[in-house]
């Protein structure tokens, strides 16, 4: 196992790696921005560096002040966390030219399962369904009017370097689709500073489901059982649990082989999701790869008994996967809630500033992963995801009773601090989310008058 590992990230998910390198041993470095100096999360490293001030673009994005870092203090591994520069092929490649190893896939899959229309391609290969598009990135409006036309509306339009819910235009008519392409490029460049695109078929109702997987360098490939994230805005989930309710064994078990083909087929070696979406047939298609520890990685850790921060540093290490299939037998089911500090009344727009208080929940099999204490102050340079809270129970129905109580008993306030909790009990308390028959447009359904 390493002897030191660099966190290049930051608030609940570096805290996430820390306690289970600590676990281990591991020496832990941590970076930080000016705007996290008094981050508790710090707390936990053997060593702190300062690298940059608060944009992320000049610092937590910034690959030479990590990799400066990490040859100042000897790591021997850097462990991305999730966004930033955790699913960046170059900065993979930059790690493995300083002889560090970068905790995740190799470079070379990263770059083609995360440029989403080579992703598509490799899902093909593998045999793996796909919804109905273009095949290869358009090339101009023509393109597109031709692709939309024989797919036929609604499509809807993706950045090929797009993630995290962005880089996506909806078009229900053909009048709408040469503005719908301009703006839908335009977008991708400002945002991922690449305007490739591609179109595919849109379903209106559909599931959102994915498959944890993890793979050794040895050519073993294990699936961790499905999660469903279809409690969704504008593509930003909010709600995952575990297993994936109100969806037959069989359609759940292939989709899971389907996971673990992909993976195998293009030599995806650590944690990944395969997610899907799933029709109104029970038809499933496969959507995208995320080559990182997720967000709602805890879901799949209560259900399984896995530490998957602990499987993925065995693996970047070199080791064999000593799990097997026997050895994951999902029980009981999880749901988590993304805390974030957001206002739901005023569109969700976020609301940074200074947490007076914070009470988090307790009980019985109830986990909180947050950064979060009292006078923390929540910058407004990065995500507004203040908190994860993850219960447990025998069953689903006590898994959202669990889950309610949980959020009634968090406590955050400050100074024009608002956060999406209330909210989120008002998604867990709908008829179509506790009867397992929501689909990913449950939220807008709710917010729209």
């Amino acid at each position: 196992m390493f002897s030191s590992v660099l966190i290049a990230n930051r608030g609940e998910i570096a805290l996430r790696v820390a306690r289970t390198c600590r676990e281990l041993g591991i020496r832990v470095i941590m970076v930080y921005s000016t705007a996290d100096r008094d981050s508790p999360a710090l707390r936990l490293a053997d060593e702190r560096v300062h690298i940059g001030p608060p944009a992320a673009a000049r610092s937590y994005r910034y690959a030479p002040a990590i990799l400066e870092a990490a040859r100042r203090t000897g790591a021997e591994a850097v462990h991305p966390g999730y966004g930033f520069l955790s699913e960046d092929p170059d900065f993979a490649r930059a790690c493995r030219a300083h002889g560090i190893t970068f905790i995740g896939p190799p470079a070379e899959v990263i770059a083609r399962l995360g440029d989403k229309a080579q992703a598509r391609e490799a899902a093909v290969e593998a045999g793996l369904p796909v919804l109905p598009g273009s095949i290869r990135t358009l090339g101009d409006g023509a393109d597109a009017r031709r692709a939309a036309d024989e797919i036929g509306y609604p499509v809807i339009i993706k950045a090929v370097a797009g993630g995290g819910g962005r880089g996506m235009t909806v078009v229900h008519d053909a009048r709408d689709l040469a503005r719908a392409y301009a703006q839908a490029r335009a977008d991708a460049v400002a945002l991922f500073g690449d305007g490739r695109v591609y179109v595919e078929k849109y379903l209106e109702t559909a599931r959102h489901v994915e498959v944890q997987v993890l793979a050794d360098g040895h050519g073993k490939v294990l699936d961790l059982g499905a999660r469903d994230c279809s409690a969704q805005r504008r593509r930003q989930k909010l709600i995952e649990e575990s297993p994936a309710p109100g969806l037959p064994d069989d359609l759940v078990g292939r989709m899971c082989e389907a996971a673990v083909r992909g993976a195998r087929a293009t030599g995806y070696v650590g944690a990944g999701t395969f997610e899907f979406l799933v029709g109104d047939e029970h038809e499933f298609y496969f959507m995208e790869v995320n080559s990182r520890i997720q967000v709602e990685h805890p879901v799949t850790e209560m259900v399984t008994g896995v530490d998957l921060v602990r499987e993925q540093l065995a693996v970047a290490a070199g080791h064999r996967l000593g799990l097997g299939p026997d050895d994951v037998v999902p029980r009981g089911a999880a749901i988590e809630c993304r805390i974030n500090v957001e206002d739901p009344e005023r569109g969700f727009l976020p609301t940074p500033g200074l947490v007076a208080e914070f009470v988090p929940p307790g009980g019985p099999f109830t986990r909180v992963d947050t950064h979060a204490v009292p006078g923390l102050r929540v910058p407004s340079d990065y995500d507004p995801l203040l908190a994860k809270v993850v219960v447990w129970d025998a069953h689903r129905d006590g898994a959202i009773a669990r889950m309610d109580r949980a959020l009634e008993e968090l406590r955050v306030a400050g100074p024009g601090v608002r956060t999406t909790a209330g909210f989120l009990r008002e998604v867990l308390g709908h008829p179509l989310f506790r009867a397992a028959k929501h689909t990913t447009g449950l939220v807008e359904s709710m917010l729209t008058p």
